[in-house]
């Protein structure tokens, strides 16, 4: 009976897959007919790539390969209800006020409020329900997030198809980005560690950035698409940028992680937290994870700036500040590998790191001018 019903589930799980699997193709290759003929090859691999990339991560990640699904048959839903047409926004109600790119942003930051408010309520009363309501809302707020940019990106061609490009080019969207990525790893991070009451932690930094876009959007209209200047027309972007955000959502979540961590050495919130020794090594993951992506961004970087200005490096604000992210997070995890550093001391690096970061990622563009003016406030 039991064999039966092991059998019965490994069929189910490999039929998931392979419909997983059937979407990501499916949704590939109607990218690659409608638009192929504003793509060049390296695009098209990036494309077939990125299928590769999120068929492994689902396979590995059940939890992922269900958010995929459900943010490409809504996008897909979403596309059809505009039929071409993007005035088809304002007057069609489920885009209007749900999963239009701006609506669908919009439900992502109030799904991220609501989820740090539930977080902490659910650690500060030891509530598991209110815990796992606030993991339903950050992955649902992930949904909603990934869709906004998706149907962005489809937006942005009924703008004009000379208009259209990837949204991952302003600081606007980089944020929704950020945010995205940050709570993808934070949530994998909740699934393998069986603890969730890091969000209370973690979902400050993420809701910093929902701040930053909502003061964008309603202070500076940031939200209208707008056509790539001449320097970002390029592949390298599709890979630099995700790359990039990946490796400074790892470093934000170590960060938070810290936090929690400097609480409970110092005896507060100790009873509610993990224990010290996870924690520690959840910190050594992410700044790990991140420092391979930056590595590679970094180097995709340098690659992309020889392309567009003909040399690998000039000494750019931008590219000095990367560099000096790079050095401290490498001389991190040499303390911690090699030398065998552990403990608060770590946990500090770690945080001030962060505002390195932050000032290598939004310092720069706001008092410091040079080949990457383009991010500017």
């Amino acid at each position: 009976m039991l064999t039966k019903l092991f059998k019965s589930i490994k069929a189910s799980f490999q039929a998931f897959n392979f419909i997983y699997l059937s979407l990501l193709l499916g949704s590939a290759l109607y990218a690659l007919k409608t638009f192929h003929i504003y793509m060049d090859i390296y695009e098209e691999i990036i494309l077939l790539g990125s299928v590769g990339f999120f068929t492994w991560l689902g396979w590995n990640w059940n939890h992922f390969k269900k958010i995929i699904i459900t943010v490409f048959v809504i996008s897909f839903f979403a596309i059809q209800l505009y039929a071409g047409t993007l005035i088809n926004n304002e007057s069609v109600f489920l885009l209007k006020y749900l999963i239009s790119s701006q609506s669908a942003v919009m439900w992502m930051n109030v799904f991220f409020v609501l989820a740090l408010l539930l977080y902490w309520l659910g650690l500060l009363t030891r509530n598991n329900l209110l815990d796992d309501i606030a993991s339903s809302f950050t992955s649902t707020a992930v949904i909603f997030g990934f869709i906004g940019l998706l149907v962005r990106w489809y937006e942005s061609y009924l703008i004009g198809l000379d208009i259209g490009h990837i949204p991952i080019s302003n600081l606007y969207e980089v944020f929704i980005l950020f945010c995205l990525i940050t709570s993808l790893l934070y949530l994998f991070y909740e699934e393998r560690f069986s603890t969730k009451k890091l969000g209370a932690f973690v979902l400050i930094v993420i809701n910093a950035a929902v701040g930053f876009i909502l003061w964008y959007t309603f202070d500076r209209h940031a939200d209208a698409v707008q056509p790539l200047v001449p320097a970002l027309q390029s592949y390298w972007m599709k890979i630099h940028v995700p790359a990039n955000f990946i490796g400074y959502g790892s470093f934000s979540l170590a960060a938070m992680v810290s936090s929690a961590y400097l609480l409970s050495s110092k005896k507060i919130l100790t009873s509610y937290l993990p224990k010290l020794t996870i924690l520690e090594d959840l910190i050594y993951k992410s700044i790990a994870i991140g420092f391979i992506f930056f590595t590679i961004a970094t180097i995709l970087g340098a690659i992309w700036a020889a392309e567009a200005w003909g040399g690998y490096w000039s000494w750019d604000p931008k590219e000095t500040w990367a560099l000096i992210v790079w050095l401290n997070y490498a001389a991190w995890l040499h303390y911690r590998i090699v030398k065998g550093l552990r403990g608060p001391i770590l946990a500090w690096w770690a945080l001030i790191g962060l505002v390195v970061t932050t000032f290598a990622f939004l310092g720069v563009n706001m008092f410091l001018s040079g080949l990457h003016s383009y991010g500017q406030l």
